[in-house]
């Protein structure tokens, strides 16, 4: 039996917000999940992102938004990827986002968005659930 490649995760904290401890808590909990993680830090630009995502070869990002600044900074982030070449990776996020916003990211190409009250675990299930296959048929 082959051993499953590791994947890469970068977690990231665009625009001003300062609330990064459920960021920190779903970097953790991704690395103690087997994954390597790469957590940008607080108040990264979507080009910031992008340019990380394209150095450390990730598989997908993840975004942590509580500003309320989700409509923007998604699909910013999603358009820089793009224009660097690496449009393929998969953006999901977590934060405070109405549900009335949840199509319109999906529009826009976000992956998944998690609500509050998500668990690890969930977060986890659905990274193998839609990471995993789309890096292992790259």
């Amino acid at each position: 039996m082959t051993e499953k490649r590791k994947l890469r995760i970068l977690v990231a904290k665009p625009g001003l917000d300062g609330h990064d401890r459920g960021a920190k808590v779903v970097a953790r909990a991704l690395s103690d999940a087997g994954y390597e993680v790469v957590y940008t830090g607080l108040h990264q630009t979507p080009e910031m992102i992008a340019s990380a995502a394209l150095q450390e070869s990730v598989d997908a990002v993840g975004l942590s938004i509580m500003s309320g600044a989700h409509m923007t900074l998604f699909p910013a982030v999603i358009e820089a990827l793009r224009a660097k070449g690496a449009g393929d990776v998969l953006v999901f996020g977590g934060g405070i986002v109405p549900d009335d916003d949840l199509e319109p990211l999906k529009k826009a190409g976000v992956a998944h968005v998690f609500k509050p009250g998500a668990t690890t675990e969930e977060i986890i299930n659905w990274v193998e659930a839609h990471v995993r296959p789309r890096a292992e048929a790259q």
